[in-house]
């Protein structure tokens, strides 16, 4: 029988060791070591039946399905590993993979392993970039979390094949949230300004701000009541 050969889109994590071939080989058993247990660590909270790990000569490639932000976490933690030593540089991508079942067992391929294993050429240690299909993943199942993955530039494989990269930038999206809050904060007082501007007109000036005025005493006189029947509460319970 031959190959049965399936096709599906799924979010890539290529870890790359960086000038893997060039070091002794005592150095490249230590390295591979490192890297199958900082693998074996971030993969864990990914259902096995959500990933597939492969080796590669000069690292792993972890194959994710349906889940871009897992993918984006699996990267950010394997990249912690540096500080122990293990030159480490990420590849993110999405894309379609092949999984193709023979005699001899499962494998998988595809293009979208391909782009990520040239997207972490680009990348130093500890740098992680991500193309731009992967940010249009996350945007499509996260809207918002993009914007923590900033332009890096565009990049040319040896290939001649151009990337659009991207990396991560926490504080990007801190100030997208500070920019929708202002933003809010912009839209209540336009409308709050409107209104209180219309009820001006219809009132006058003087008895609008009067009706403030009284307003304002009013809930001031119910918050020192309420305090009052508070502290009397409280004083009541230490009696006891």
């Amino acid at each position: 029988m031959g190959k049965t050969v399936k096709s599906v889109f799924a979010s890539v994590v290529f870890l790359k060791v960086q000038e893997f071939a060039r070091r002794p080989v005592t150095e490249q058993a230590r390295l591979r070591a490192q890297l199958e247990a900082v693998v074996a660590v971030t993969t864990a909270e990914i259902e096995t039946g959500g990933r597939v790990v492969l080796d590669a000569s000069d690292g792993a490639a972890i194959v994710v399905l349906g889940d871009p932000q897992g993918a984006l976490r699996l990267a950010r933690r394997a990249l912690a590993a540096v500080a122990a030593g293990l030159p480490l540089s990420a590849g993110l991508n999405h894309g379609v993979v092949q999984l193709a079942r023979g005699k001899t067992g499962e494998g998988m391929a595809g293009d979208g392993i391909a782009v990520a294993a040239s997207v972490a050429e680009f990348a130093a240690p500890p740098r992680l970039l991500a193309s731009r299909s992967f940010r249009d993943a996350l945007a499509d199942v996260a809207p918002g979390q993009e914007a923590a993955l900033v332009p890096a530039g565009t990049f040319t494989d040896p290939g001649l094949r151009t990337h659009e990269l991207f990396s991560p930038d926490v504080r990007a999206a801190a100030r997208r949230a500070r920019r929708y809050a202002l933003a809010g904060v912009m839209a209540v007082l336009a409308l709050l300004s409107g209104g209180v501007a219309s009820r001006i007109s219809a009132q006058g000036q003087q008895p609008f701000m009067d009706s403030v005025a009284q307003k304002y005493r009013s809930t001031a006189a119910q918050g020192q009541s309420y305090f009052r029947g508070l502290v009397e509460r409280v004083k009541a319970r230490t009696r006891f």
